[in-house]
């Protein structure tokens, strides 16, 4: 009986390493510990609200802010830019990460504003 019981064991310790591989933990190569493995990257379509110059984006219910705000200095998007909207892509590098791209050359770095449930000013 014990070395069944033994072999229980073994086999719950093998089934409980294999379930961390399965979750995406791993073992660095200095064996410094467990790390998760980070999502890949995501990409989906989007049309960028650009009416008021590019400073915000709505993804799902999380509200982002452009590291670096664009506009021509009056309130509006930089010139080749469409207006009200831009069609592009989001590629989405984390839940705090995400960059817009366009056919046209554009990129936008956003970040996640921690708490936010609303846009920070509404555009005329």
């Amino acid at each position: 009986m014990t070395e069944r019981a033994g072999q229980i064991i073994i086999a719950l310790v093998l089934a409980a390493g294999a379930a961390g591989v399965l979750t995406g933990c791993a073992k660095t190569d200095e064996g410094a510990g467990s790390v998760r493995a980070t999502p890949p990257a995501r990409t989906i379509p989007f049309e960028l609200y650009t009416h008021c110059g590019i400073d915000e984006a709505r993804i799902g219910s999380t509200y982002f802010e452009a590291e670096t705000p664009l506009s021509d200095g009056s309130g509006n998007p930089p010139e080749g830019w469409g207006n009200p909207t831009q069609r592009g892509t989001m590629t989405l590098k984390s839940e705090t990460e995400a960059v817009f791209t366009d056919d046209a050359g554009h990129e936008v770095k956003f970040r996640a504003r921690p708490g936010a449930t609303a846009v920070k000013h509404v555009c005329a």
